[in-house]
């Protein structure tokens, strides 16, 4: 899918309007927060969910499966 975006002056800044075919792959909607990030290749990657939340999600399931006795117990 290619999608030619243009800028547009919004107030003192400069911004991009997405079309809907966009926003509905992005599973996003007005007043979301989208991520722009490097990727490997140089380009750069727009996504609607924290691409550090799945490490961090990952590293808490670790220590949950480690600890899982001392959080169980915890827990009562």
């Amino acid at each position: 899918m290619v999608v030619e975006l243009k800028l547009r002056k919004i107030g003192n800044s400069v911004g991009v309007v997405l079309p809907k075919e966009a926003l509905a792959r992005l599973n996003a909607d007005e007043g979301d927060v989208l991520f722009l990030t490097d990727a490997a290749d140089g380009s750069f990657r727009l996504t609607a969910g924290d691409p550090s939340f799945a490490d961090k999600m990952a590293i808490a399931e670790k220590i949950s499966r480690r600890y899982r006795n001392a959080l169980r117990e915890l827990a009562k």
